[in-house]
């Protein structure tokens, strides 16, 4: 493995237009902004490393596709229940 303690990991989108750099010596950049469900293919982002010092960029590589996680729905508010004959009613917004 490469010493990457100097680098900067870079995250292109397919077009070319930069979506996002790391900090010197960490390799992770976050993409965001993306909706829920939003399928993402191989090559629509490319990533590259990007030496701190002398600024240049290793070639770029196709990131692996992936699909934008649904969040789950909002736990329920204003939980009330109504004693019936046979149990309770249920109520949640």
């Amino acid at each position: 493995m490469a010493d990457r303690s100097k680098d900067i990991e870079v995250v292109y989108d397919k077009t070319g237009n930069k979506i996002g750099e790391s900090e010197v010596g960490v390799a992770s950049v976050a993409v965001t902004g993306l909706a829920a469900g939003t399928v993402v293919a191989d090559g629509d982002y490319k990533v590259t490393f990007k030496d701190s010092v002398t600024g240049l960029e290793s070639e770029k590589v196709d990131v692996k596709g992936w699909t934008v996680l649904t969040p789950a729905p909002e736990a329920p508010a204003d939980v009330t229940s109504t004693a019936t004959t046979d149990g309770a009613n249920v109520t949640a917004k």
